[in-house]
C-alpha cells in the first residue's frame, strides 16, 4: 500500500518551508509521495476571491505545481481549486480515500492546529480518513502536546504522529509583505515561483 502524505494550504504563495517540511516527512515516513493540495475557496481564510493582485485559486495552483516540478516524490493535486463553494478538510480526505482505496494516507499539519483542529467542520471525519502528522518546532513543549494528542485520540480514535521540524522562520505573510514593498524574496520560494509573480505582477500595491 502506498503512503501518501497530504500537505493542504492556500499556499499563497508556497515557500522553502512548505517544501522542507514536505520532503521531512517523506523521508521519517517513509512516504512514497507528497501531495500538494492548494485550497479552492477556504471557509477559514476567506481564500479564493482575488483582490487586485491577489493570485485566484487556479493561480496559485499553478505557483504550486511550478514549486514541486522537480521533485518526482511530489504532486500538486486539483482537487481542492476545482470544487465549487467552500472548502473543508475533511471532504478532500474523504474524497481521495475513495478515489485511490489502495493508499494510506498522512494529513501535514502543523502542531499547533492539534489545539484548534476540534473546531473544524467535521473533526471526527477528518481523524477516521487520515493519520495526522504534526510537525513540532524545536523549544515547543511536548509534555502539552502529548497530552492533547490523548485527548484526540481518546475522543475521536485520532492517529497522529510528532514530526520533529527545524524552527524556519518564512511565511506567505512575509514574501507577500517583501514583494509589496520592492525587497527580494530570493531563497524564500523557489526560482520558477519567483518568475511567475513577477510576471503576473502579484502581491503589488
Amino acid at each position: 500500500m502506498d503512503r501518501i502524505g497530504i500537505m493542504g494550504g492556500t499556499f499563497n504563495p508556497v515557500h522553502m518551508g512548505h517544501l522542507m517540511l514536505a520532503e521531512a516527512a517523506r523521508e521519517a515516513l517513509s512516504l512514497d509521495e507528497v501531495w500538494f493540495v492548494p485550497t479552492g475557496y477556504s471557509y477559514m481564510k476567506g481564500v479564493g476571491k482575488s483582490s487586485e493582485n491577489m493570485p485566484l485559486p487556479e493561480e496559485r495552483l499553478e505557483m504550486t505545481g511550478l514549486a514541486v516540478q522537480d521533485n518526482t516524490c511530489f504532486r500538486c493535486v486539483d482537487i481542492e481549486v476545482r470544487r465549487g463553494g467552500a472548502t473543508y478538510t475533511y471532504e478532500t480526505l474523504e474524497e481521495l480515500r475513495e478515489n485511490y482505496p489502495e493508499k494510506k494516507f498522512f494529513f501535514l499539519i502543523g502542531a499547533d492546529c492539534l489545539y484548534t483542529i476540534e473546531n473544524w467542520r467535521e473533526p471526527g471525519r477528518i481523524f477516521d480518513a487520515c493519520e495526522l502528522v504534526a510537525a513540532v518546532r524545536q523549544g515547543a513543549s511536548a509534555d502539552a502536546m502529548q497530552e492533547k494528542i490523548a485527548q484526540l485520540k481518546a475522543r475521536f480514535g485520532a492517529r497522529i504522529t510528532l514530526l520533529p521540524f527545524r524552527n524556519l522562520e518564512i511565511s506567505s505573510t512575509e514574501i507577500r509583505a517583501c514583494v509589496r514593498e520592492g525587497r527580494s524574496i530570493r531563497y524564500m520560494t523557489p526560482r520558477s515561483v519567483i518568475s511567475y509573480i513577477e510576471e503576473k505582477g502579484f502581491y503589488r500595491e
